[in-house]
Formats: C-alpha cells, structure tokens, sequence
C-alpha cells in the first residue's frame, strides 16, 4: 500500500472537488451542501456509509471485509468567516465567507485516500474509518463525532493539517505536543457610572479594567516557566457610550495558549486572581467567564516513528516542526485513542486565515498517497501486534 501512486486522472479530480469546495464555503455547523457533495462523491466510488447521528459532516468505511483492526482518518471540512481576497477564478461565491484555513484542501486529500483505499480494498486487513468533520473552527465537530459514536472500535487515529510555510513534499511529523490548547476569556468588570467632570461621584470601570490588562501581562513572564510556551492574549476591549460620561461596566476578552496542561492550570489560577485582586483594589467588581476550547494536540510517539516511516518509504522530506500555538479539535480524538497529527507542505502564500490564503495544489496528491499508505500501514502494524500478543 505504501507504494500507491496518484494517476494524473485522480489528480485532476481531487483538484476539481478542492476547487468546487473553495467556490461554495459553509462555516461550522452549516456545513449542509458541503455534506451533500462529500457524499454523493463516495456514492459515486461505492464506499460505504454507516449511519451515524450527525447534522453536517459524513462517516464513511473502506475495507474491514474479514474483521481487522480499525484506523480511522480525518479531515474538516468547515470554512471561515472571512471576505476571501486571493482573485483566484474559482474564489469563495459566497460573500464574507472563505475557505481560509485549507478545509476544502483537507476534504480533497481525504477523498483522495479513500479512493486509492477503495482500490485496494480487498487488500487491507482491517478497516479504515473516513471521518469528514464539522465545526473544527468552533472546536464542537470532533465532540460530536466522538457522541455519535463514530469513534468506537477505532484503535489509531490520523489527521493532517496544511503548513504554508513548509514546501510542497515535505511534511512535520513530532512526538508529543504540537498545537495548542486553546482557551478564550471574557471579564466584565462593574463600577459606578457618573458625569465624567466629577469621576469622585462614581467607580471608573475602564480605570480598573485597563489595570487589570497590564496586570494579566505579567503573568507569563513572572508565573511561568520559560520552558513553557504560554501566550495569554487581550484582544477586545470596550467600554463607555459617551465622551463626557464614566461607564458603569468595562468588558474585555481574549485567549490563552499552552501546551501542557498544569500551566494551563496555573495560568488560568493565576488569572483568577489577578482579575479579582486588582479589580477589588480600584473598588470594582469582576466575573471571568472562561470558554473551554480543545486541549493540547499531543502526538503518540509510536504513531509518529511509523508516520516517518511511511513518508520516507513515499519519498517525503520529514522534518520536525516547531509547535504551533493555534489550537485544533483533533486533540479531542486523541483523549479517546492513540493518534497523529502532522503538517504538510503547502507553500503557502499567507498563513491560516488569512484572505489572500492558498495553496500549492501539488500537494493533493501527497496528502492522499501520505493518508492512504499510512492508514494501511497502521493497519499492518496493529495487525501484527494482534497476532505477537496471540502468539
């Protein structure tokens, strides 16, 4: 299976559907037509569809003919809200909605792994699960896939994500952590309104929520060691509906990335205190409501030495990417069972989420041949660990 190629045929397909994908976007759970079109194109290649409780987004099966081990491979397939500006003839039709992040060039991948898997079907000793996912974008798709229980019976799970600034043909394989958790916050601090001429007569809210801010800065760099890669982020702030008058509340939110969860824990301890100390000491009040996002992608590090594997018996470059501080729902999967996410060169012109944000579509065809072959490789490898035990 290693050796599946990439037909000029299949090529020109996966960059059709990526193409028809990038023309029509839907964003998290809208994902209605986007859903429709995945189906009717594994209809078309007689892969099959188990029934499973989802709105948007498709579960589909390859192989498990004579029982096996299961692997399941996944894709997102939700686009951004974003006004695309790339000029590209085949761009978003749909105004103020963009596949900035590369979900359509994801889904093709995917379609094109399952299509090589499709092939060779009789061929593999188990099954491959095909998990098109929605709403990766609000960090929800994967939990609902894993309530639909689309994920039972699954014992390794594979993903990958587009990395612009790696060039096409090579791809980032690393053990351990390599997104973030992605956490945002939201504070609302409470004063007492009053004529902005005699601030005496009031509590200034914007006061005491800008000292807060400068305060919540020194949290990384006072409270965390500088082994530990933390960002804490306030992004929006706002306050205020007049010149001459003092609000009675100030509200401000933001995002904190890390990648091991006890500073994930004492940062967001520290924080706590911070907002509540400071606010108490400018004679305010402040509630932190938190939203939980996913934790950090951590990659099994037996699924990252056979990925390697694979993509040097395909004729990749592996290297070792630095960890990324955007977040990912994948991270999800990987509470439940072993798995890998990896970066594949796109020789990007933007990074993620961006308008002008594309990619080298010359990278389909590796993202499919990469999925296929590794996928049934884990097979193989799950296969034999099967009958070592039982032997």
């Amino acid at each position: 299976m290693s050796g599946a190629t990439v037909t000029d045929t299949l090529e020109r397909r996966l960059v059709e559907a990526r193409r028809q994908l990038h023309a029509f976007p839907e964003t998290s759970l809208e994902e209605f037509e986007t859903t429709e079109t995945i189906r009717g194109w594994l209809r078309e290649a007689g892969i099959r569809m188990p029934d499973y409780p989802l709105k948007t987004g498709v579960i589909a099966e390859i192989g498990g003919l004579r029982g096996g081990p299961v692997v399941a491979l996944r894709a997102d397939i939700d686009a951004l809200p974003v006004q695309e500006e790339t000029g590209l003839p085949f761009a978003s039709k749909v105004p103020g909605k963009m596949h900035a992040c590369g979900h359509d060039f994801h889904t093709a991948a995917l379609l094109g792994a399952a299509l090589l898997l499709k092939e060779r079907e009789s061929e593999l000793p188990g099954a491959v699960r095909l998990i098109f996912q929605p709403a990766e974008e609000k960090a929800v798709g994967a939990g609902q896939v894993i309530e639909s229980g689309a994920l039972q019976g699954v014992q390794a799970i594979f993903g990958l994500h587009n990395k612009p600034d790696l060039p096409v043909g090579k791809v980032g394989i690393k053990a351990g952590p390599l997104m973030a958790a992605a956490d945002g916050f939201a504070v609302e601090v409470e004063g007492r309104g009053s004529h902005a001429a005699v601030p005496e007569a009031g509590i200034d809210p914007i006061v005491s929520a800008a000292h807060i801010v400068t305060a919540l800065q020194s949290i990384v760099s006072r409270n965390v060691s500088a082994l530990d890669s933390v960002v804490l982020s306030v992004t929006r702030f706002r306050g205020g509906t007049a010149w001459n008058v003092i609000a009675d509340k100030a509200v401000f939110d933001g995002t904190l990335r890390t990648f091991d969860e006890k500073a994930r824990a004492k940062v967001r301890e520290r924080f706590e205190q911070v907002v509540h100390g400071v606010s108490e000491a400018y004679g305010t009040k402040a509630s932190v409501r938190w939203i939980q996002g996913p934790p950090a992608v951590r990659n099994d590090a037996d699924w990252a030495q056979a990925a390697v594997r694979t993509a040097e018996g395909l004729g990749l470059n592996v290297v070792t990417p630095l960890p990324s501080p955007a977040g990912e729902d994948f991270a999800f999967y990987q509470e439940q069972v072993p798995g890998l996410f990896v970066f594949l060169g796109t020789s990007g012109p933007q990074e993620w989420h961006h308008p002008q944000f594309d990619v080298d579509e010359r990278a389909l065809p590796v993202g499919a041949s990469f999925l296929a072959a590794l996928a049934a490789d884990a097979i193989g490898i799950l296969q034999a660990r099967r009958s070592g035990a039982a032997g």
